[in-house]
């Protein structure tokens, strides 16, 4: 009784052994399946991401008020902007507008306080870097004036397709309905 069980437990393991060998070698007869990313890819991955993606934080300072709604709502303290006086214009400047991408916990809450829209996620994803230092995106490296809305509405050409993208995006994505104004719904 005990030598039957010991040959059935030799066959059976056998048996299950050439099981797994014949899965394992069908493999070395397939076509393989890893796809070389970023080099044969048919479609760049941004197209293939939704339109709603909150990727990297990219900022518009042409449109940029200065309001630093963004820099008081930000939970983390991942965006910091200085801003001062110019003695000779007499103009408001940034000094600089940095965000820490290592901070950054991509929540929107800085996109859907902007009035201009002018902070708002990208489709970039990749932020790879060796150095943490690299991963703070200055938008401000030399000083740049505050943008001033006109009552009227924008009257250069430049800056009227920066509002109205900047319009566009927080009409269509920093809103909790993502179509429309908040008025609208």
């Amino acid at each position: 009784m005990a030598v039957v069980r010991y040959v059935r437990d030799i066959v059976d393991a056998v048996k299950s052994t050439f099981e797994g060998m014949l899965i394992t070698f069908s493999h070395l007869v397939r076509r393989p399946m890893t796809i070389q990313y970023p080099d044969n890819i048919p479609v760049p991955i941004q197209e293939t991401l939704p339109r709603r993606y909150r990727g990297i934080l990219e900022v518009d300072l042409d449109i940029c008020t200065g309001c630093l709604a963004c820099e008081r709502v930000c939970p983390i303290t991942c965006i910091t902007i200085g801003i001062e006086m110019d003695k000779e214009t007499k103009q408001r400047q940034f000094t600089h507008f940095d965000i820490d991408v290592c901070k950054c916990m991509y929540c929107g809450l800085c996109s859907e306080v902007c009035p201009t829209g002018s902070i708002r996620h990208s489709q970039e994803f990749e932020g790879a870097s060796y150095n943490p230092a690299g991963l703070v995106r200055h938008f401000a490296p030399q000083p740049q004036n505050l943008y001033k809305p006109k009552k009227g509405g924008e009257t250069e050409s430049k800056l009227i397709a920066k509002v109205d993208i900047g319009q566009k995006y927080l009409d269509e994505f920093a809103t909790p309905d993502g179509g429309g104004s908040a008025e609208e719904g």
